[in-house]
């Protein structure tokens, strides 16, 4: 699957400290990314499928106990369930 940041969302990034701080328009609370989650948001473009994410990020980081695509799925659901991403070609 493509995702794409939702429209709805408001974001701030920090580059000194590679920080991202998201708020959906219609949430009370942001969402703060940092590390390995600032980069997945920086991934989700509208272009990448989710297997590409997952390959970049095997690339870049060391998955030894072989738990990233797991771990990468789940983020992504809890993403979604937040209404901060949303399919490729879908509208709010």
């Amino acid at each position: 699957m493509i995702w794409h940041h939702s429209n709805l969302v408001a974001e701030v990034r920090t580059q000194s400290t590679g920080r991202v701080a998201l708020l959906h328009l219609d949430a009370t609370q942001p969402v703060v990314l940092e590390g390995t989650a600032a980069t997945i948001w920086e991934l989700l473009d509208g272009r990448r499928d989710q297997a590409d994410v997952i390959a970049e990020l095997e690339a870049a980081f060391e998955d030894a106990a072989g738990q990233l695509a797991a771990q990468v799925e789940a983020f992504l659901a809890s993403l979604e369930a937040q209404r901060l991403i949303e399919p490729a070609g879908s509208t709010n």
